[in-house]
């Protein structure tokens, strides 16, 4: 559904048939002005591979357009001090280029030659402790598909991680469209009332109700169909600066079911909170349910919902994982860590603990549940 890096709410609506309003539009150019046009035709046709699909006039040529790798170009006479920029993707820039990644054509136009393929980029840790109350941290946004974005993770340990509270008031249908993520990691737990997905290879859409969780794993193309009124869920993200691409090609569903299909390294997880069990957890007096991820992710990371079981606190203690957050999702406790205040959490509140902070979950009421993410799954305390 997400967030950081997605496109604008720009699902394409259909090209309006010829009607008594006029023909439809059949074509765009985007114009560059030129002050002598043949080298910069030269250029553009021998350098980057355009073609000549016109130009004139024929005893003396002015004007010139061009079309190439889904682009068609107007050259024209004007200002060349405002010539634009184009990005030209390649599958070996520098190659192409010779060493470099910008080229200058005759007439100004800066041409950026960009990866084609451009590999996810991870940045470094930067661990820090983050606790967000939703009555301090209500900075609701408009996101992409006109949903509203809180974050739940200010700071976003330096570009690693990213968390959305993602909200819809009104239900219906979502404006969405098919796309994908570039990412290492994604999940959606929903928090409150309903909504409708469709995933590739998957199956038919289907609904996720509360306590439900999906894993997207990399570049799997989905779509947000509908929802209920009060929508609301968590998006958990790794990087937090990803790459969100429409896909015009594929139709959802696709007609096939395979829950095994890798992709890159993990598989799809639809998690039911309505038939999971429970089991202890890592602290004593406590239980979680598995949403299924540790297994889906070879390890990568766990997400479990976890409750009370005859305890009030946990034991103080300290990790050496990469990421441990937590969301209340109801009832109340305190979060105790060393060196800092304690901090009373309430439903809707968030916190990130970074590795070697001793902490410990206090005052802890009957009917508290936290949903717990950690990477990697398996986590040892100290």
């Amino acid at each position: 559904m997400t967030e950081s890096h997605h496109l604008a709410d720009v699902a394409s609506p259909d090209v309006a048939s010829p009607d008594e309003n006029g023909p439809r539009v059949t074509g765009a150019q985007v114009v560059l002005p030129v002050d002598e046009l043949d080298p910069t035709v030269n250029f553009f046709t021998k350098r980057l591979g355009f073609r000549v699909d016109a130009i004139y006039p024929a005893d003396s040529p002015a004007v010139a357009v061009l079309s190439g790798h889904g682009l068609t170009l107007r050259l024209q006479p004007g200002d060349t001090a405002s010539a634009g920029a184009l990005r030209v993707l390649c599958h070996d820039p520098a190659a192409f280029a010779e060493g470099t990644d910008v080229l200058i054509a005759p007439n100004g136009t800066r041409v950026e030659l960009v990866d084609a393929d451009a590999p996810m980029v991870l940045p470094p840790m930067e661990q820090s402790l983050v606790v967000s109350h939703l009555a301090t941290n209500a900075d609701w946004g408009t996101g992409r598909a006109g949903m509203q974005y809180r974050d739940i993770i200010p700071g976003r340990q330096g570009g690693r991680f990213i968390g959305s509270h993602i909200r819809i008031a009104e239900g219906g249908p979502v404006p969405d469209y098919v796309h994908y993520h570039k990412v290492r990691f994604q999940m959606i737990y929903c928090h409150r009332g309903w909504v409708k997905l469709v995933y590739e290879d998957q199956g038919e859409p289907f609904v996720l109700h509360a306590g439900d969780c999906v894993l997207q794993p990399p570049e799997i193309r989905h779509r947000v169909l509908e929802s209920g009124d009060g929508l609301e869920v968590i998006e958990l993200g790794c990087p937090a600066e990803h790459e969100t691409l429409a896909d015009h090609e594929i139709g959802l569903p696709t007609g096939r079911s395979d829950p095994d299909r890798d992709f890159d390294g993990q598989r799809f997880v639809r998690h039911h909170a309505a038939t999971a069990s429970w089991q202890p957890w890592r602290a004593v007096g406590f239980q979680f349910r598995d949403i299924g991820i540790g297994k889906a992710t070879v390890g990568l990371a766990g997400v479990r919902v976890v409750r009370p079981a005859g305890a009030e606190r946990t034991q103080p203690a300290s990790h050496q994982a990469e990421f441990m957050f937590g969301f209340v999702l109801r009832g109340t406790m305190s979060l105790e860590c060393e060196g800092h205040e304690r901090f009373d959490l309430v439903e809707g509140d968030t916190f990130v603990v970074p590795e070697g902070l001793a902490h410990a979950w206090t005052e802890c009421s009957a009917d508290l549940e936290v949903l717990d993410v950690t990477l990697p799954e398996q986590i040892e305390l100290h």
